[in-house]
Order: structure tokens, then C-alpha cells, then sequence
């Protein structure tokens, strides 16, 4: 029975089936899986055994079904949101996109039969899902986060991810070492996730040079696209990038705090330069914003600061990171990482699986022996 096997052999049997996707869910060895227990729950066996806390012993407690409902755009996160079920030793019920996702079922083909047992996927939603998880993990638009927060019965655990915004802040880079980084913040998932960069402040280190900055990046992701391309469009996007486009093109022709740079014939990219530093969000797939670094950075974000996910810093700095520490994101971290985050990462600042747990505690009737 899984729910027998040791948090260390979930590991290695997770770390087995997530091989196949390197490019999604990076590293993912059973040590760093361990270590991510390790690093929410105080030990790595938490889950298994009684270990010290303060004068006496505790144990995690895993909720027995845990409710994911996971969207199409960001396959990594479903796979992470699952993994971290799995580790647990939860059950798992699984709401998929009405499409489904691939990504998912290959996963689950891996898994040993045990684990596999733990998983049931659906693209519907019963109501008796929602009823019977002890513990419902959202991911969607806010909407979707709040009309299934309403239905989650009181008393159940329940961690909503629904939008966000990041952005790229570049320092000082006098030879625009960060572009190629850079480019693939922002175009790898096709800049649907939570972690794709909208926007890249560039201090101005010497006059015009955020706009430099732009044509390097454009060029960067014109590299990156040769190598990995977008994916398709709809006919409703297409038309909403050419307007875009268009619209800018006209902007940028009478006005020199402007500028367009498009990429492709099939409007494979686009950067965007111009020196309002209002936090402009991307629309669509693979469309940037280059803006110069405004004294006020916290204020120039607007609305957008309660929504900022990560900052990407060039250089990553921890005295940068202090400097920035208003905007309160849930990560900094380098240009050309911040698709890459740890496991032990805070996603919307909250401890993945410490939230998932519950905690019993053992006091002794004569001591504590260790």
C-alpha cells in the first residue's frame, strides 16, 4: 500500500517518474525532494516517525485527499501542485483543463502502481470532490480562485494561486550579459505563468540606455525563438497582437519615447520600449515591456504591486534585494532563473507543504529521550 511506503521511498519513486520532464520541473532528485520536507516540516521524516520540538515530540500530519484543480497554461505547476501530494503520502484527486493536460497522464504512467493508485484524474468537477478533500489547491484566474473558495466547505485547507505579475530589474549591465537570460524568462510557457517577467526596468547608467537594452533583448528573444518556438495562436490573439503592433507602430513613429521591435513573420515576438514607467502588463505571449528604472519603482507598479509574483535581479544581489524589499514579491531571484524556481520555493509566500499538514504532539510521562 503507498500510504505504507516511507516518505523516502515516495521520493524515489516520484524522482524516477519526473525524469521525463527536466524541462518543467528541473532538478528533481529524491535529496531535493527530502530536502523540501526537510526545509517546511523540520526533518525529512516528519511525516514518519516522532522527532524533538521544544520539550517534547511531534509528528506532520497529512491530509488523506487533497483537491487539485490545475489550468492548461502552466502543465509545471500542476506537476509540482501533484508532486507535493504524492509526497505527503495524500490521495490525490486531480481536476484537469477540459482539454486535459498530456503532461500529467505521462507523469502518472511512471509511477509505480502504488503511487499511481493515489491519483484520480477528472476534467470535470463533482461536488464531491469538493466536499470530501480535507484539502482543496487551486491554480486559475482570480475568478475561478474565488468561486471555488465559496464552495469549499468551513474547515477545510484551502491555497488559491490565481494571477500574478513578475518583472525583470536590471541594474547594471554594461555589456547586456543578462539578455539571453533575459529572453528566456520571458518566453519559455509562452509568458502564461506566474513566474513570465511582463516587464524589465533598466537603470539608466548612462542616457538612452534602457533603450539599448530593449534592442539587445529583442534580439535575444529572436535567438531564443529560432530555438524555441511559440506556440500557436488563436485567430482572437492574433488579431489582438497585430492591433497591438499596430498600434505602437503608430506611436513609435511620432514620438521618440517609443519603440517597436517585431519578430517574425508569424508574430513570433515583440518588444516593447518606451519611457512611461507605469507597469504596462504583457497581454499576450512573448510581448515585453523595456522601461527605464523610475525613482519610485513601488509606485510606478500601481494596482500591479498586489499581484507581483517574482523579481528577477541583475546582478542578484542580496544588498539589491534589500534595496527592493518594498514590493514585497514572493521571490527574487537572477534574470535567467526565474522560471527556475527551487522546490523549497514559497510560492505566493506559503510554505507548500507545511500548509498542507496538520501537527500532533507527544509530551512524555517520564522525560524525553532522544
Amino acid at each position: 500500500m503507498a500510504d505504507l511506503m516511507k516518505t523516502a521511498e515516495r521520493a524515489e519513486a516520484i524522482a524516477r517518474a519526473a525524469e521525463l520532464f527536466p524541462a518543467l520541473l528541473g532538478p528533481t532528485s529524491a535529496r531535493d525532494l527530502l530536502a523540501w520536507v526537510a526545509a517546511e516540516l523540520g526533518d525529512a521524516c516528519a511525516l514518519d516517525r516522532w522527532f524533538v520540538h521544544g520539550a517534547a515530540r511531534t509528528k506532520a500530519l497529512a491530509p488523506d485527499l487533497i483537491l487539485h484543480v490545475v489550468s492548461g497554461n502552466t502543465p509545471h505547476a500542476a506537476l509540482q501542485s501533484l508532486i507535493g501530494g504524492l509526497l505527503l503520502g495524500s490521495r490525490n484527486l486531480v481536476k484537469l483543463p477540459g482539454t486535459g493536460l498530456g503532461e500529467v497522464d505521462q507523469f502518472l504512467a511512471c509511477l509505480p502502481a502504488d503511487l499511481r493508485a493515489m491519483v484520480e484524474v477528472s476534467v470535470e468537477l463533482p461536488s464531491a470532490w469538493l466536499s470530501s478533500a480535507d484539502a482543496v489547491v487551486v491554480y486559475g484566474s482570480d475568478q475561478t480562485v474565488a468561486a471555488l473558495r465559496a464552495r469549499v466547505p468551513p474547515g477545510k485547507i484551502f491555497l488559491g494561486h490565481g494571477h500574478k505579475s513578475s518583472l525583470g530589474l536590471v541594474w547594471h549591465d554594461p555589456v547586456f550579459a543578462s539578455c539571453p537570460g533575459a529572453a528566456r524568462d520571458a518566453s519559455r510557457f509562452d509568458q502564461q505563468g506566474c513566474l513570465s517577467p511582463q516587464v524589465f526596468y533598466v537603470r539608466e547608467t548612462h542616457p538612452g540606455f534602457a533603450r539599448q537594452y530593449a534592442e539587445k533583448l529583442a534580439s535575444a528573444l529572436d535567438q531564443f525563438h529560432r530555438a524555441h518556438p511559440r506556440g500557436p495562436l488563436g485567430l482572437e490573439d492574433q488579431a489582438e497582437m497585430a492591433n497591438l503592433r499596430a498600434a505602437y507602430r503608430f506611436r513609435a513613429a511620432g514620438d521618440l519615447r517609443v519603440a517597436l521591435w517585431e519578430g517574425g513573420g508569424k508574430l513570433d515576438w515583440t518588444v516593447i520600449y518606451e519611457e512611461d514607467s507605469w507597469f504596462t502588463a504583457s497581454p499576450l505571449p512573448r510581448v515585453v515591456f523595456v522601461k527605464p528604472l523610475p525613482e519610485d519603482l513601488a509606485g510606478a507598479m500601481g494596482p500591479a504591486a498586489d499581484y507581483l509574483g517574482a523579481v528577477g535581479l541583475w546582478p542578484a544581489t542580496e544588498d539589491l534585494a534589500d534595496r527592493f524589499a518594498a514590493l514585497r514579491p514572493s521571490r527574487f531571484c537572477a534574470v535567467g532563473k526565474m522560471q527556475d524556481p527551487p522546490w523549497t520555493w514559497h510560492n505566493g509566500g506559503v510554505a507548500r507543504l507545511a500548509s498542507l499538514v496538520k501537527w500532533v504532539d507527544f509530551e512524555p510521562s517520564s522525560g524525553l529521550t532522544v
